[in-house]
């Protein structure tokens, strides 16, 4: 039996929607060995409007990780999310140089669930920089589509396909912008560019708050997808239909935040 190694490079989420827990659990429901390197540690307050408290490692420490996780050799697929500083996307990249890592996915992650200001403007640079021309996909949503193509604010499909095209063109082979239910439209809406051709990905809206972790999920997903050698039309179709039926099933954790269910797709609950 061969198992399919995934690791993702990620912030740790305490609710445990989002994030390398997110990811975690994706990867085991796709059946593979999910490991991950920590880089920031994200809290949320619920005395104060469940704000965001976004603290990140020292990059010495990422470093210590990766060294530890790549010992056994290269992983089959990776992924990365909220990466915290410079110096951490610098070593992201020096890991995937190092040890020849491909079927990469960047997650471009630049706000915070429910907010809509960079976190860190010199790190949106340093993704689209360092880690886009490293990678075989990118997973931007609207507005992380807006900032690394430089068009801001995307409100249309046409809008979408100009982004993709700008992002592409920064060196990443394949990008699936998230434009989920932000368009005016019955359905939530992806797009998947591979530099040549244009793939509309639309399922009905779910009318539902509870969809803390859709993102990370998504990309882990097609993460996973790609170490079990799927292609990246494949992995991405099948990531759509499984953060899809990890939507609808999304639940409530407390007043403030509802995470979907990453079990959802294979029924987990039921086993």
């Amino acid at each position: 039996m061969t198992i399919k190694k995934t690791l993702t490079i990620a912030g740790s989420d305490s609710s445990g929607g989002a994030g390398l827990q997110a990811d975690l659990k994706t990867f085991e429901e796709y059946g593979t060995f999910g490991f991950s390197a920590i880089t920031t540690i994200v809290t949320m307050d619920p005395d104060n409007n469940w704000s965001h408290g976004v603290t990140p490692l020292d990059a010495n420490l990422l470093r210590a990780q990766l060294k530890t996780i790549l010992s056994g050799g290269p992983v089959d697929a990776m992924k990365t999310g909220m990466l915290g500083s410079v110096e951490i996307i610098e070593a992201t990249r020096d890991a995937i140089d190092e040890h020849n890592l491909q079927n990469v996915v960047i997650d471009p992650v630049m706000v915070c669930k429910g907010e809509d200001e960079l976190i860190q403007p010199e790190n949106a640079e340093a993704i689209r920089d360092l880690l886009l021309p490293r990678a075989l996909i990118t997973t931007p949503n609207l507005f992380e589509a807006g900032q690394l193509s430089g068009l801001g604010k995307l409100t249309t499909l046409d809008d979408m396909k100009a982004a993709a095209k700008k992002i592409v063109a920064l060196g990443v082979k394949y990008v699936v912008i998230k434009g989920g239910k932000s368009l005016q439209s019955d359905n939530a809406i992806d797009l998947l560019y591979d530099g040549t051709t244009f793939t509309v990905l639309e399922t009905p809206k779910i009318d539902t708050n509870f969809n803390h972790g859709a993102g990370c999920t998504f990309a882990a997903a097609i993460t996973a997808g790609l170490a079990k050698g799927l292609t990246v039309e494949e992995a991405v179709h099948k990531a759509k239909d499984f953060v899809t039926a990890a939507i609808k099933s999304g639940f409530a954790f407390n007043k403030f935040i509802g995470p979907v269910w990453h079990g959802a797709y294979n029924n987990a609950e039921n086993r």
